[in-house]
């Protein structure tokens, strides 16, 4: 699995290397950010780049993304900043040494070292007030524009949402690892089994179209910054139905969520379309995500930030909380 790889080997010295090695000197000043799925630094610089005093690099987790996977991202993010959709692109990289190979046109990906990385400007700020009715009409605005040039072509390489593949792959993981406490296998099995049939018929129900997205668009992957929010990450995005980019933003109970979702749709409204149809999804997708979540953390648990950051992962406890949570969606989708 992806997980054994790991980043043993990627010291300091080595980020601050990889970086030299296209040409973005550090002073030595070296700050790592909260990721758990990637390692990502913020490295203050010798010298400005671009009139950046700082960056940011991401090492990809080795194994999870294919090249031609992270150069579409990267293609997506620089294709959203031209159309001038507030996103933080990847910076165009030079080889400064014959240790580093650049990936991509323009070349957005590196590898040094045995590590592909990403540099992209430093872009601070804070998460969204999503309790602010404006707030939700921006944030609305902002989901449109990039879904109407997320609409422009589909994704080639990036992962294909696909509700009953990833919830049997979900699953089949989950149950052929040994990560489900044996006190709980059988009634989390016959929950969960039940829950993946729901999900399915719902988007049968529905047949969506799909377009690209952000793919994780929740309140911490959504950067306020100078009142207009921001993207610095697309580390997820996919080719899904585009209330996946707008259910992580709704909270509460049915009313409320479904009066914040209009709020939501009247910005973007502006700049998409948006059927309405899609609305029946947004817990079928919250099931998903739920399953999908303890398959993600059971794939790096070989990672030492796992353990130690997840100790309540595979006790009983848990899948009995997961079992109770999943026949609580059971109730809501039905």
């Amino acid at each position: 699995m992806a997980a054994t790889l790991g980043y043993a080997d990627l010291s300091p010295q080595q980020v601050l290397d990889a970086l030299d090695a296209v040409g973005l000197r550090g002073d030595g000043r070296i700050l790592q950010l909260n990721s758990y799925e990637n390692r990502v630094f913020q490295v203050f610089l010798e010298d400005t780049y671009q009139g950046h005093m700082a960056v940011v690099a991401k090492f990809y987790r080795p194994g999870r993304w294919s090249d031609a996977q992270i150069i579409e991202e990267h293609a997506f993010a620089l294709e959203l900043a031209e159309a001038e959709v507030p996103v933080v692109p990847p910076l165009v990289l030079q080889a400064e040494s014959a240790e580093v190979q650049l990936l991509g046109t323009p070349p957005t990906l590196a590898r040094f070292g045995g590590h592909r990385f990403t540099v992209a400007a430093r872009c601070a700020g804070r998460e969204p007030e999503l309790d602010d009715a404006g707030t939700l009409r921006q944030i609305g605005r902002f989901i449109g524009r990039l879904h109407a040039v997320g609409r422009q072509r589909p994704f080639e390489h990036r992962h294909h949402l696909n509700p009953g593949v990833d919830g049997r792959r979900a699953m089949t993981l989950l149950l052929e690892g040994g990560f489900v406490a044996a006190d709980q296998l059988p009634a989390w099995t016959e929950t969960c089994t039940r829950a993946l049939a729901a999900v399915q018929a719902a988007f049968e129900s529905v047949a969506p179209a799909t377009l690209r997205l952000h793919g994780d668009c929740h309140p911490g992957n959504v950067l306020w910054r100078d009142g207009h929010p921001h993207v610095v990450d697309l580390d997820d995005a996919m080719q899904g139905p585009a209330v996946q980019d707008l259910w992580m933003l709704v909270s509460g109970d049915h009313r409320s969520m479904a009066q914040q979702l209009s709020t939501l749709l009247e910005g973007y409204e502006q700049f998409s379309d948006f059927d309405d149809r899609e609305r029946v999804l947004i817990e079928p997708l919250r099931t998903l995500r739920m399953l999908r979540h303890s398959a993600w953390l059971a794939e790096r648990w070989s990672d030492p930030t796992f353990p130690l950051n997840f100790p309540f992962f595979g006790t009983s406890a848990y899948w009995n909380q997961q079992t109770i949570q999943l026949r609580e969606q059971l109730e809501v989708m039905a």
